[in-house]
């Protein structure tokens, strides 16, 4: 007999499907196991994942006010079921990519046989710039001929399901309705920063790209900015070793237990089938969080590891008593700019000079280069999001988009990019906007700090508990606008971003 469906019971049920898949992610990015098996968890799921479901909760959706919490509570749970409900249809379609990157192996011309997995790690290691260029080259026929028709699929059926539920008619007013995001406005604040950091870029790279690689900026390619980035001049000041104790040192100044009382689960060492890009994978929040890191070497890491664990305590500390949909839906901008406040770290002067082993001397350089990497990212992402805003606007035929692609990513930084990454470097549901949103709360996050604890927060006992309490224990409730003005009544932009650059680049 059909148990008949509830909201209650679309939570209860709910939150098991996410525990599972969340699971099946993890072991299958981590190398745990060679693939994931979504389909069979769906399937199990299957009868809260119907039209039932969806009129429910839609019907729900478009009754409650706006501007309240039953309202928000809505459109949370609207945004879960579309994203399970997708996740149900695609699931085939992530298995099969999940198995071709734990198996994938690029060939070199020079007979070196380099698995998918590590190739970010192989071209920005690389010091022979013949060699890493080879090695993307190679990595884009492989992924031209392979990855990228899986992925325009996946894209086509996607923008195909979302745009026909109802809920808005295109995709991109749906991911709005959703999200609570304003796209065009979004879009308009990327374009006016990429303007008003033109002059900044074009005076910075030269020098830098000639400096660290012999190469100009004509010659740039996306390899050549993998290598840079990299910056293994400065390795000795990051040893690996160094890294977890200096980290959870730090935490435990700040009053923050670095492992929420065992709720989060560091795995950080080389495993075959680990995916290079490291990622958090809260599995049931907040009782077991993984932090999830391949080790590429030097100060790379120690960014990656303090912004890996920004996510961890965030889904570490959310409290348990909130509703489903607070504690596993939300804006991801939320955890993206927790996840940078802590991964700017390494861009503060008080805290490297504490943790890490850089000299006096070789302090403001080291800034200059994070500054140049984090100029770069800012330009890059804000690029990202007004090409997908075509891809996933309709308006630019599918072949068309990888010169598209191209254009405005190189357009933008400085480095030639593949077009068979143009369906590749898209992450999903619109991610980018988190990310650039995540910069503009970021500031206000680290601004406010600053007026609370002073300049060196980082250490301040009293620091963590607030971060905790005031932040973390939120989930994500809130959308980032609102959270800014809720600790500090200022609104989003990118004009603090930019000002920190220039004050790093001084």
């Amino acid at each position: 007999m059909a148990h008949l469906i509830t909201l209650e019971r679309l939570r209860g049920e709910g939150e098991t499907l996410m525990q599972e898949v969340s699971r099946e992610y993890y072991e299958a990015h981590a190398g745990l196991k060679p693939t994931a098996d979504l389909q069979r968890i769906y399937e199990r799921h299957a009868d809260i994942l119907g039209d039932e479901a969806m009129a429910l909760v839609l019907e729900d959706f478009r009754r409650q006010a706006h501007d309240t919490d039953a309202h928000r509570s809505a459109r949370l749970l609207l945004d879960w079921l579309v994203e399970s409900q997708t996740g149900r249809l695609l699931a085939e379609h992530d298995e099969r990519e999940i198995a071709w990157e734990s198996t994938a192996v690029v060939h070199v011309p020079d007979g070196r046989q380099v698995p998918y997995q590590r190739t970010a790690i192989e071209i920005a290691n690389a010091p022979n710039r013949v060699e890493r260029i080879a090695l993307d080259d190679a990595r884009a026929r492989l992924v031209e001929r392979e990855l990228a028709p899986m992925r325009q699929e996946r894209l086509e059926r996607e923008h195909a399901y979302v745009g026909g539920l109802g809920i808005a008619g295109t995709y991109n007013a749906t991911f709005e309705a959703l999200s609570g995001v304003d796209l065009a406005g979004l879009a308009a604040d990327c374009e006016r920063c990429l303007r008003d950091t033109q002059d900044m870029w074009d005076d910075v790279l030269p020098p830098a790209l000639h400096s660290a690689l012999g190469v100009g900026v004509r010659d740039a390619t996306r390899a050549d900015a993998l290598a840079l980035f990299r910056a293994p001049q400065f390795d000795g000041a990051f040893p690996a070793a160094d890294l977890e104790p200096a980290v959870r040192r730090q935490m435990h100044e700040m009053g923050m237990d670095p492992v929420a009382a065992g709720r989060v689960r560091y795995d950080t060492g080389e495993r075959a089938g680990k995916r290079a890009r490291a990622f958090c994978a809260p599995v049931r929040i907040p009782d077991e969080v993984y932090l999830v890191m391949r080790p590429h070497g030097g100060q790379t890491d120690w960014q990656t590891f303090l912004h890996e664990l920004g996510h961890a305590l965030h889904f570490g500390y959310t409290r348990a008593d909130y509703p489903f949909e607070y504690r596993w839906m939300g804006d991801n901008s939320v955890t993206e700019a927790y996840a940078m406040l802590f991964d700017h770290l390494v861009q503060t002067r008080g805290w490297l000079r504490q943790y890490t082993g850089l000299s006096r001397a070789d302090l403001p350089k080291y800034l200059r280069a994070a500054a140049l990497e984090e100029l770069q990212f800012v330009r890059r992402y804000c690029a990202k999001l007004l090409y997908e805003v075509q891809l996933h606007g309709g308006s630019v035929s599918w072949d068309a988009l990888p010169a598209l692609y191209v254009e405005t990513l190189s357009t933008a930084t400085n480095f030639r990019y593949q077009p068979a990454d143009a369906f590749v470097d898209v992450d999903s549901r619109y991610y980018a906007v988190r990310y650039l949103r995540a910069w503009q709360l970021g500031a206000v996050l680290a601004a406010t700090l600053v007026d609370l604890f002073n300049e060196d927060w980082f250490r301040n006992p009293r620091a963590g508990p607030w971060i905790v309490g005031t932040l973390f224990a939120e989930g994500q409730r809130e959308l980032a606008h609102e959270l800014a003005a809720r600790v500090s009544g200022r609104a989003l932009s990118f004009t603090p971003v930019i000002r920190k650059i220039e004050g790093l680049l001084e």
